[in-house]
């Protein structure tokens, strides 16, 4: 439960230091649509965890920018948002015994659980870079699509990491 609530407070921890940029909508499906495959195929849950971390952040980043559009401001509520999503997501993995098998491991924590970190960073990472990118070529893309491409190609490449180191 410590490392559980150790890892929730690194989380957000990321979330505070930047401000949310949100993320397409085509880029959250297909990470929900990598994240169901992946369960399918019977994959591992550190690469699913990549997945689950990408479409948390692309969950956040909406709520925020759909809040800023209805002009509901309030003190602490990106961290609220984190907070609430990463607990209503991994909470119920955890009662469900899908998080915290002691057999289940990686580094010394649960496998679900440092995929989604990892996913979380380079989801978010990948979505700030695409902003600065956009924002030094005079806000535009250098590509189309880019908008999708960057995060959902960090996504893809940190669950081919994973998949490595867990076979």
């Amino acid at each position: 439960m410590k490392k559980i609530l150790s890892l929730l407070t690194v989380f957000s921890l990321f979330f505070l230091a930047k401000p949310v940029a949100a993320f397409c909508p085509v880029c959250a499906v297909a990470v929900g649509a990598g994240l169901g495959l992946s369960r399918w195929l019977k994959i591992d849950d550190a690469v699913s965890g990549v997945w689950v971390g990408g479409f948390i952040v692309a969950l956040i980043g909406w709520t925020i920018n759909w809040m800023n559009t209805k002009n509901w401001k309030f003190y602490g509520r990106k961290i609220l948002i984190v907070v609430l999503y990463y607990g209503l997501t991994l909470w119920p993995l955890y009662i469900g015994g899908i998080i915290g098998h002691p057999y289940n491991t990686l580094w010394g924590y649960d496998k679900l659980l440092v995929g989604t970190f990892f996913g979380s960073i380079v989801f978010l990472t990948m979505g700030v870079w695409y902003n600065y990118l956009k924002k030094n070529n005079n806000g535009h893309a250098y590509f189309p699509m880019q908008k999708v491409v960057m995060p959902v190609s960090g996504i893809l490449i940190t669950s081919l990491i994973f998949q490595f180191l867990t076979k």
